[in-house]
């Protein structure tokens, strides 16, 4: 008979097998062995719908091996395992957890975020060498009481979830280090939380809190408290016991003052951007002297204390998109202050060239102002009238027309610019308009009768529909404020102004960037926050290459082109308010320089 038996068939000495691989357990035995000498196992991203029994019993059965007549070395020895320390579940499709994890006891490390888990096993209070568990991302809307006698736990993260509270088992978390529980749902903060004493990092953004507990005030090491985008309207003075407070985040909430903090005397960074505070007064300031970072953008500020220079640490001073008309002096001689952002703000009594120039020429020009003795200033009891005064009552301020070459008609809510006024010019060269703050429905038309001398407009806070000709002949202008009109597009005329540096048309009713910006290379700045844009073109931007300040915060662009990146000469990228889902607020956050890396990483190859 053949050797290959009946029909020259080879028989397949697998055969013995084939039942044992067809049940092939969906976690390789080799990594079993493996964590049992580590003492560590990472089943991440391999698509697991439940934890397989073997993995809760890694530690309480004995090894198939071990039953065998096999020779053990030093290495495969099954009696000498390490227990299990760290598991890493992450990124699969769990909707649960076993109560079987009551037989890990060992675990220093449980990793489940990026999950589908709605509960957790009461039998997680058993896991009483647990010191970081990572539970986010997942669909959780209560926690189990047993999570409080985890008596040894450091780090738990809850962050993106569905929670609605926090159960008050939370502050027998005595050794709790960092907390966050970030984008969730919650409403109110348990008062229990103060028993946290060890606590450093606290993060509550991005919920739905009205108030903060007083008792939060009893946790004495935090270092960090982040309450960005709540529904905070005051923050409780308790919050002043904090000493050990080093970082604040307070943006986007419904602030509408800074919280007095005298006693934070470590706080060096605070942001409260994106409130209503509207004042800001010595009391508030004149404690923070470790302060590195106060950020203030978009919020209602009209003016600034002279304390300010009381900051002495100052590094950072974000003022962006407020309603300031100066500032003070004595802001110039604060000694660290690297940079000092001032875009979407009604300045007046400092040129715009001046302003473009960056933070140090700015500061150098505001001690020069002070070196200067400035007179008093006038204690007027009523208007002075004189032979130039108008039929509206208000005059035409020569003084500004002849020395600082300005010629100024703001804040009279007229619905046109008199004759007079441009009368009043006679033949001195102005430099600068500022028709702002009035109910213009068109750009006056004798201002063309300026082109020869003009180089910076100011038509802001009008009801201006559209930019005229005789606007686009204005061949030396360098600045251009239209912020706050009815603008929906700029003319193609615009190209004209070949000298046009910076143009703002926030608050306008853009729905497209406006196609002309983008054929004017000696722009630099661009600020068209608040409008309705949904798309931007990278290439053509790409070609601006002075373009450093580009702001474009609360628009509707629901994502941002990678190609963007490689506009490296940008040095301000403002994205914020957008409905974009990346970058995320985490990168926003870090800067204009990480965020271009960011969107570099992610040009396809």
């Amino acid at each position: 008979m053949s050797r290959f038996g009946r029909g020259g068939r080879v028989p397949d000495p697998r055969a013995g097998f084939r039942d044992q691989r067809e049940k092939e357990p969906p976690v390789p035995q080799g990594l079993i062995k493996a964590a049992r000498k580590s003492g560590q196992l990472n089943l991440s991203g391999r698509g697991l719908t439940e934890v397989p029994v073997s993995v809760w019993r890694i530690n309480v059965d004995t090894p198939e091996e071990a039953h065998g007549n096999v020779q053990f070395d030093g290495t495969d020895r099954w009696w000498e395992q390490t227990d299990l320390t760290k598991l890493i579940l992450a990124s699969n499709k769990l909707q649960a957890l076993s109560e079987d994890i009551r037989l890990l006891p060992a675990l220093v490390v449980l990793d489940v975020h990026d999950n589908q888990l709605q509960e957790l096993p009461s039998a997680i209070g058993e896991l009483v060498n647990l010191q970081k568990l990572n539970i986010s991302h997942n669909r959780l809307k209560n926690l189990p009481e047993e999570l409080g006698q985890l008596q040894n736990l450091k780090n738990l993260l809850l962050q993106h979830n569905q929670l609605e509270e926090v159960p008050d088992c939370m502050g027998q978390l005595n050794a709790l280090e960092e907390l966050d529980l970030s984008n969730n749902i919650l409403k109110n903060l348990s008062s229990h939380l103060g028993a946290l004493t060890y606590l450093t990092r606290l993060n509550l953004s991005n919920n739905k809190l009205k108030v903060l507990p007083p008792e939060i005030s009893r946790m004495k090491s935090l270092r960090q408290l982040d309450c960005t985008s709540n529904l905070l309207e005051e923050i409780p003075s308790s919050l002043t016991g904090m000493d050990s407070l080093e970082q604040l985040y307070l943006r986007q909430n419904k602030l509408t003052f800074l919280p007095e903090l005298p006693n934070c005397k470590l706080l060096k960074e605070l942001h409260v951007g994106n409130n209503q505070i509207s004042t800001v007064g010595p009391q508030h300031l004149m404690h923070l002297s470790s302060l590195c970072i106060l950020e203030l953008r978009d919020n209602k500020l009209k003016s600034l204390p002279d304390e300010i220079t009381l900051l002495n640490g100052l590094e950072r001073l974000d003022l962006s998109n407020n309603d300031l008309g100066s500032l003070p002096n004595a802001l110039g001689n604060l000694p660290n202050l690297k940079s000092l952002q001032l875009e979407g703000n009604p300045l007046r009594g400092i040129r715009r060239d001046i302003l473009s120039k960056g933070t140090q020429e700015l500061l150098k020009y505001l001690r020069g102002r002070i070196q200067v003795p400035d007179p008093k200033k006038e204690e007027n009891t009523g208007p002075v009238v004189t032979a130039m005064t108008l039929p509206s009552d208000s005059l035409v301020n020569t003084h500004a027309i002849t020395t600082l070459k300005t010629l100024e008609y703001c804040d009279k809510q007229a619905t046109a610019v008199p004759d007079a006024v441009f009368n009043a010019t006679g033949s001195c060269s102005v430099t600068t308009v500022n028709f702002s703050k009035n109910q213009l429905t068109e750009i006056p038309p004798r201002i063309v009768e300026l082109k020869d001398s003009v180089s910076d407009v100011n038509l802001g806070f009008n009801k201006i529909p559209a930019i005229t000709l005789n606007l686009c002949m204005l061949l030396k202008l360098t600045h251009l404020d239209m912020r706050n009109n009815f603008l929906s597009t700029l003319p193609d005329e615009l190209e004209a102004l070949v000298r046009l540096q910076s143009i703002i048309v926030s608050f306008n009713r853009f729905k497209t960037f406006p196609e002309v910006l983008y054929r004017i290379p000696t722009i630099e700045t661009i600020l068209i926050s608040s409008n309705q844009i949904g798309t931007i073109d990278p290439l053509q931007l790409i070609k601006l290459t002075k373009l450093s300040t580009l702001d474009l915060q609360n628009n509707d662009l629901m994502q941002i082109p990678p190609a963007l990146g490689n506009c490296e000469n940008i040095r301000a990228l403002h994205l914020e308010g957008n409905p974009f889902r990346n970058p995320r607020a985490a990168i926003l956050a870090k800067g204009t320089a990480a965020v271009l890396e960011y969107l570099r990483s992610r040009i396809p190859t």
